[in-house]
């Protein structure tokens, strides 16, 4: 029997896409979870800054770029590094510093980067990823590349100079990049309604001849079927785009903020709203078992504890690797 899905086969397909979303959300979730549980436990040194309530962001830009697709991202990474292939094992030995890492253990959780998928880096200044994600897809319009660049970053970012200098130069140059402001109404403490002038995110972009649409962040399923339509006419060469996801962060700014700023009911009515329930609800009642839910929730714990184990035993990174990887150009030598 046909379904709204179309014929048994893509309703098939269309249950095992929603399915492969889920467990990238799920993924994330439980990795910053375990990574929480081992900062609090002493474990990690550094800031740590998580993402609790944003999943549906990384995971639906992601589920339509290519493995060649290019992408930058913030502070607050995590998520974007998973949903675009980094590998979680090595992602936790960056995060307690250890040898192996991303960085060899340099970076931490602000500077995680994976060039072979494409993972451009993290960034710990707000807004920095903004003219790196332009010069990439400057560099791959010159190559004639069919690949493209995305940009994630935070509502907080539209206030910095980047913003503007970004979405100026890739419009001009109707440059092959997506930008995704995740919006979850704080900069790090401050209501960022209470600093913006204007209308906000997607109409500064719209000015600047970006065409930006604002969506609910927190709906999967709307994430992936916006991104899939602006990444087709990036890719068919009409010029950069701009997604602005409203969402909500359920935490303080990082690991050591209680949030107490915060107001509780706010916290728990964005919780009601999580994205991870939402499409959980979507799939058992287009039939998935509640079981296999239940499977890749083991999984994703499984996986995690597995790299945190490792990472806590991995050895430190040796004292002479503290002077390599410095740039020295230009430098004079005695």
């Amino acid at each position: 029997m046909a379904t709204a899905g179309g014929t048994p086969a893509a309703a098939g397909d269309n249950l095992k896409r929603l399915t492969d979303l889920y467990r990238m959300m799920v993924r994330i979730r439980t990795f910053e979870e375990t990574a929480l549980e081992a900062y609090k436990a002493g474990e990690i040194p550094g800031p740590l800054h998580v993402s609790f309530g944003q999943e549906a962001i990384p995971a639906g830009v992601c589920a339509s770029l290519r493995h060649d697709d290019r992408l930058t991202s913030n502070h607050r990474g995590h998520g974007h590094a998973l949903a675009k292939g980094a590998d979680a094992a090595t992602m936790y030995l960056e995060l307690y510093g250890r040898e192996g890492g991303y960085c060899r253990g340099k970076g931490g959780s602000m500077h995680i980067a994976d060039f072979s998928v494409g993972m451009l880096g993290a960034n710990g200044v707000v807004g920095g990823g903004l003219p790196i994600a332009v010069g990439a897809a400057q560099g791959l319009k010159l190559l004639k590349s069919a690949a493209i660049a995305v940009c994630m970053f935070g509502d907080g970012a539209t206030n910095r100079g980047p913003f503007l200098e970004a979405l100026n130069w890739a419009a001009i140059y109707t440059l092959p990049v997506l930008f995704v402001c995740e919006d979850n109404g704080v900069a790090a403490h401050t209501e960022t309604r209470t600093v913006t002038a204007g209308e906000g995110p997607a109409a500064r972009a719209n000015a600047i001849g970006v065409p930006a649409v604002t969506i609910d962040g927190n709906d999967a399923l709307v994430v992936e079927e916006t991104v899939a339509r602006l990444v087709a006419d990036i890719r068919a060469g009409r010029g950069p785009r701009m997604m602005h996801a409203k969402t909500y962060r359920w935490t303080g700014h990082t690991a050591t903020d209680a949030a107490a700023w915060r107001d509780p009911k706010e916290v728990e009515a964005a919780k009601q709203r999580c994205p991870i329930a939402r499409l959980k609800a979507v799939l058992i009642e287009r039939g998935l078992a509640p079981s296999a839910l239940d499977e890749i929730s083991a999984a994703a714990r499984t996986e995690m504890q597995s790299g945190r184990t490792a990472a806590h035993t991995a050895p430190w990174p040796g004292i002479p690797s503290a002077f390599e990887d410095v740039q020295d150009v230009g430098a004079v030598h005695g």
